[in-house]
């Protein structure tokens, strides 16, 4: 038995060394397919056009940023203040909506295409353009910060369409923000302006109803005679009449017309309406509000652009290593099939 285990081993080991014999002798076939996958890598990498990738980092604004979205807002007044996180909010909505990255699509990246790469269907090319153009939020790292990478065979173009991408998202976000604000304010001046209508109405009516008071006040004095005020009275005659002061007959007759016609001459009742000028102010001061777009910022960024250098892809020396050992590889395996064919043509 032990005899046969050695037997197998050199069996084997004879083998072996005929497969190397075989391979050796097939070097040329071995070295002339490597060099020709090798020589198609290479053609590849340095044929293939390069593609640059620019990547712009998006971070929230600062309080100092937002500000003017907060002008006459907050604990004095209705209105809540703008916080960070919803300014930030409503920019990432904008940032990675399909309506911005749809129009983007049309304006931009269509138009830079020439004839011939716009005539495949519109559904790959916007799938190409989505994998060219990606928006990439918040990790676990930086839950705050994210990123826009534009990948495509111009280094300037590339920087140029990522600060424009995320200005379009701005812009956007701005308009929507400053319409808030401007839509709340002109709200709140339509509540404030109803307000004072309806005191002045209110003003007038009390003011209608006084005079018709001291009328019949005055009534009753030019019936007892009464022309000047009674100073020290315990009135006998009891008035049912019900007025301002069951009194004011006491008044005299001169006292109530002076009164009835300052009553009746009287243009305007605004004087005379507790906290109507300072309804008037919060009325003026929202129905004029205005928002600066310009001095509204709903990101930060995070480092400079530059415009890139070196291409990401290819990577020549990995794609020419590639090459190389799928060459050695195809060789070897077409060796071992020429030396198993020879084998069996041989029987």
């Amino acid at each position: 038995m032990q005899d046969n285990r050695i037997a197998t081993r050199d069996d084997d080991e004879i083998d072996l060394i005929a497969l190397a014999r075989g391979l050796w002798a097939q070097k040329w076939l071995i070295l002339a397919i490597t060099l020709l996958v090798t020589a198609g890598a290479a053609a590849y990498a340095f044929l293939s056009k390069p593609v640059y990738e620019a990547k712009l980092f998006i971070m929230p604004p600062t309080q100092n940023e937002i500000a003017e979205l907060n002008y006459g807002r907050g604990k004095s007044t209705e209105l809540e203040t703008y916080t960070i996180k919803h300014v930030y909010d409503v920019f990432a909505r904008n940032l990675q909506g399909e309506s911005l990255r749809q129009t983007f699509f049309n304006e931009v990246y269509l138009p830079s295409l020439d004839e011939s790469q716009r005539e495949g269907a519109l559904d790959r090319l916007y799938e190409r353009f989505s994998r060219q153009l990606v928006v990439k939020g918040p990790g676990k790292d930086t839950p705050d910060r994210f990123s826009v990478t534009v990948q495509i065979g111009d280094p300037v173009k590339a920087t140029e369409w990522a600060k424009a991408y995320v200005a379009r998202a701005s812009e956007a976000a701005e308009a929507e923000l400053v319409k808030n604000v401007t839509t709340e304010a002109a709200v709140r001046a339509r509540n404030l302006e109803q307000r004072i209508i309806s005191l002045r109405e209110n003003a007038q009516r009390v003011r209608e109803d006084r005079i018709q008071q001291l009328r019949e006040a005055l009534k009753i004095a030019e019936t007892i005679g009464l022309k000047t005020p009674v100073i020290n009275s315990s009135a006998a005659v009891d008035i049912t009449v019900d007025t301002g002061s069951k009194m004011d007959y006491q008044r005299g007759t001169l006292a109530l017309a002076a009164e009835v016609s300052a009553l009746e001459a009287r243009v305007s009742d605004d004087a005379f309406i507790p906290d109507l000028r300072t309804l008037q102010m919060r009325y003026d001061f929202y129905r004029m509000l205005k928002v600066d777009p310009d001095q509204v910022s709903v990101y930060r960024q995070d480092g400079s652009v530059e415009v890139p250098q070196t291409p990401i892809k290819p990577n020549k020396l990995a794609i020419l290593l590639k090459g190389l050992i799928l060459g050695l590889v195809l060789g070897l395996g077409g060796a071992l099939m020429r030396q198993v064919f020879q084998a069996r043509v041989e029987e």
